[in-house]
């Protein structure tokens, strides 16, 4: 065996296909791109949301509403779910840090305690806000209310 008697295995290359090389190549013409139109035109691309011209969906679908970039979003904690969680967990202060040691926000989650319920135990508060019902309702309690940022 020598090199110049090397050859592929039959049928494992193929021809390659000239296009756009004359009528007689049988590819001349419209070079199978079919009859006018974008399609058959170099640089075509089509939107995503193409639906044949039809309208689409995202132009035919009504818009609702908007989405406000300047939303704090809160964990909101009620003064009667607060009483049963220091029950629960011994809560001596109710801070971002204890609620995040015991599973019950995340790292970066807001909390706002809020004046529904009733409460007992004397708690220190350090939370994110607070409403005026709830402030008031602590410090009767003898708690204290301290707020971070």
């Amino acid at each position: 065996m020598k090199l110049h008697n090397l050859k592929p295995a039959e049928g494992s290359v193929h021809k390659e296909k000239r296009i756009g090389r004359g009528e007689a190549s049988g590819k001349g013409g419209t070079s199978t791109q079919g009859n006018k139109g974008g399609q058959s035109r170099a640089g075509y691309s089509r939107k995503n949301a193409f639906e044949g011209g039809q309208m689409p969906i995202q132009r035919r679908v009504p818009k609702r509403g908007f989405k406000n970039i300047n939303r704090i979003e809160y964990t909101v904690f009620n003064l009667g779910q607060i009483e049963q969680l220091q029950e629960k967990y011994a809560l001596a202060e109710f801070s971002l840090e204890n609620l995040y040691i015991n599973g019950l926000i995340s790292r970066t989650d807001k909390v706002k305690v809020l004046g529904t319920g009733e409460l007992k135990s004397k708690l220190t508060f350090k939370v994110n806000a607070i409403s005026d019902k709830a402030k008031a309702a602590i410090e009767a309690a003898g708690g204290s209310v301290e707020i971070v940022k």
